[in-house]
């Protein structure tokens, strides 16, 4: 009888190791998938500014127009403003999301802001 508890401890045993190299596989892979879910998210959100923004000074615009009478250039000086208020929003926002991406920091700290600011280089004065 000890023959034939050695072939199933034998393929217990590279069962073992072949769940633990799946494991292994999945631990690594683990980060590249939460850094891609975290891009996607912020270019949504981004996303959600613009068209927000646009819809935001199209109503502004509707309601300037209904209440003075301004029909159609209050809709048309809504939308601009709508528009570009939401450009210049997006792009405050993609200028932070940029130096949090590029900065270093720690793995305690993944998910806290680092506050912003330029990320254009620093020129040299003679």
């Amino acid at each position: 009888m000890p023959k034939a508890d050695e072939p199933n401890e034998k393929a217990l045993e590279g069962l073992d190791a072949r769940l633990a190299a799946f494991e292994a596989r999945k631990a690594a892979e683990k980060p590249s998938k939460a850094e891609s879910e975290r891009a996607t998210q912020d270019g949504y959100r981004l996303l959600a500014d613009l068209i927000g923004g646009v819809l935001v000074g199209a109503g502004f615009g509707w309601l300037l127009d209904r209440y003075v009478h301004t029909s159609p250039w209050g809709m048309v000086g809504g939308l601009l403003i709508g528009l570009g208020l939401a450009i210049f929003s997006i792009v405050r926002k993609a200028m932070k999301l940029s130096a949090q991406a590029s900065a270093p920091s720690p793995q305690g700290n993944a998910g806290e802001d680092t506050g912003g600011g330029s990320t254009a280089p620093k020129q040299k004065r003679d």
